[in-house]
């Protein structure tokens, strides 16, 4: 490459070496303008899934905005707005994206939109900017007025301002020209698509940003209404059998850093260790049997005085009943063979004036019974208890008997079809379960029956596989599907046994 005289060998190294340097930019600009064409790609599948999100967003919001108007109007109002100009800003770009391409065959072929021709021609003419040109910088810039107006002042306002900004821009050579000039005179179709698509994007993420804005903070929390408790309040906190029931369900704010400085119930101040976490907790006596009111006043400070709030209230103290109350612990009904907890109590009565008799039931303490059922369909237990006043009081009380449900086979802790090599079933062990039963009870297997396709089935007596059983299993093939049936158990501790055994599968996948 040196000057002066050259041999022709020397200029046809020199010239291919040339040719060389320029298939290298060649496959170099071949490579950007692919990459160009796969951010593309990537840009357009994340713009498909934001505007599914975006969509389930809007949706909620109105949705609550029909449900509660006053508390999320105003939010539906400027996202409704957003959404309208986002939906036709993106539409407008979608259809300057069709334009730019409809001249190409194949929109795979990104080493071929290298040109620059389209948008030089549609934005720009003589050095200035066309109608087309100004029409895109206009509704962008009426995009990002919308977005701004919509989330107030706020710190997501300067980064839409940012996304959005088509200001002049200085250039490398330090001179300023118009901001569409700089992003898009002179590059290649794939480059300008690509940023086209960007821009979608951020209108997208701009959707996203402002839904959160809107119902994050103090709309968030009013959107869970995790501040409030409902409070049912009735005109009297008694009633007879027959009586029109009065009163209401009101809404009540809950807010446990809210202490008052002092209360004071029925003329009495009431104790500071009874205050707190926004509530006062009342304790003490009930009475003697009639209408009782609660009233008083809460105060709190606020600025440099005390606001006092009325307490207005009541409570009616009834007689005793003279009716027994006999609940399972666990169920609406007793288990043949198991031993069943039971609580047994009369209102009213203390638990050593209370007796209970039934067959299978026996006491354990204070009013803790267990009854262990046996022959039968029901059984019926009888209380009787012994009132203040001297008179007895006797309450029956029927209780269906039922079986133990049907358990499933396991092994591995799993039941139903278990996959696992053939080396494997040899040395598993076989267990019985009864899933989502109210007792947490362990069983025992004691036998069972292991049957491989095309060997006939062999009885197994414990657990565990014994020789014959692992000789049927060699046979096994890869997709076989060898049946644990016929399983015999019982109940660990009382020894009751299990009617039914459901079966259990193992498939071979090796």
């Amino acid at each position: 490459m040196a000057g002066g005289k050259q041999s022709p060998r020397q200029k046809m190294i020199n010239l291919m070496y040339l040719i060389f340097i320029a298939m290298l930019a060649m496959n170099m600009s071949k490579e950007v303008l692919s990459a160009f064409g796969l951010m593309n790609e990537k840009l357009s599948v994340a713009n498909e899934k934001a505007t599914e999100q975006n969509d389930k967003a809007y949706e909620s919001l109105a949705k609550k905005a029909v449900e509660q108007a006053k508390q999320y109007g105003e939010a539906k109002e400027k996202t409704d707005a957003l959404k309208a100009e986002a939906d036709e800003f993106y539409g407008y770009l979608e259809d300057l994206k069709g334009k730019m391409t409809s001249d190409v065959k194949d929109k795979k072929d990104y080493e071929t939109m290298d040109k620059s021709k389209f948008l030089d021609e549609y934005f720009f003419v003589n050095g200035t900017i066309t109608p087309k040109g100004k029409e895109f910088v206009s509704k962008m810039d009426e995009f990002r007025k919308t977005a701004i107006e919509v989330l107030g002042e706020t710190d997501l306002a300067g980064t839409v301002n940012e996304r959005f900004n088509t200001n002049p821009v200085t250039n490398k050579d330090k001179i300023k020209i118009s901001w569409l000039n700089y992003h898009y005179e002179g590059f290649p179709l794939i480059a300008s698509l690509t940023k086209l698509t960007q821009i979608q994007a951020d209108v997208k993420a701009t959707e996203s940003d402002a839904l959160s804005t809107l119902l994050k903070g103090e709309l968030e929390s009013a959107v869970s209404m995790t501040n409030y408790d409902a409070m049912v309040v009735f005109d009297k906190n008694a009633y007879y059998p027959g009586e029109k029931l009065s009163g209401k369900i009101v809404l009540g704010k809950n807010d446990p850093n809210l202490t008052a400085e002092k209360v004071i119930i029925n003329g009495k101040d009431w104790p500071e260790d009874k205050i707190k976490a926004g509530q006062v907790i009342l304790d003490g006596p009930a009475g003697s049997v009639g209408d009782r009111d609660i009233k008083g006043s809460f105060f709190f400070k606020e600025n440099d005085s005390l606001i006092e709030i009325p307490i207005t209230g009541g409570y009616s103290v009834i007689p005793r009943p003279n009716e027994a109350v006999i609940s399972a612990d666990k169920m609406n009904a007793v288990y043949r063979g198991l031993a069943n907890p039971m609580t047994i109590s009369m209102p009213g009565v203390p638990s050593n004036k209370v007796s209970a008799s039934a067959t299978g039931l026996r006491k354990i303490k204070g009013d803790s019974y267990i009854m262990t059922p046996g022959k039968g369909n029901e059984v019926t237990i009888r209380v009787t208890g012994k009132l203040p006043s001297g008179k007895p009081v006797t309450s029956n009380k029927k209780f269906r008997i039922k079986d133990i449900p049907p358990a499933v086979g396991a092994v591995r802790g799993q039941y139903g079809t278990v996959s696992m090599p053939k080396g494997s079933v040899g040395n598993v062990s076989v267990g019985a379960l009864l899933p989502d039963f109210l007792f947490d009870l362990k069983l025992k297997v004691s036998s069972f029956k292991i049957k491989v396709p095309g060997q006939p089935a062999v009885p197994v007596t414990g657990t565990r596989m014994s020789s014959r059983a692992k000789a049927a299993i060699a046979k096994a093939r890869r997709g076989d599907v060898i049946n644990i049936f016929d399983i015999k158990a019982t109940v660990v501790g009382s020894g009751a046994p299990v009617k039914r055994v459901v079966g259990v599968g193992i498939k071979i996948t090796n």
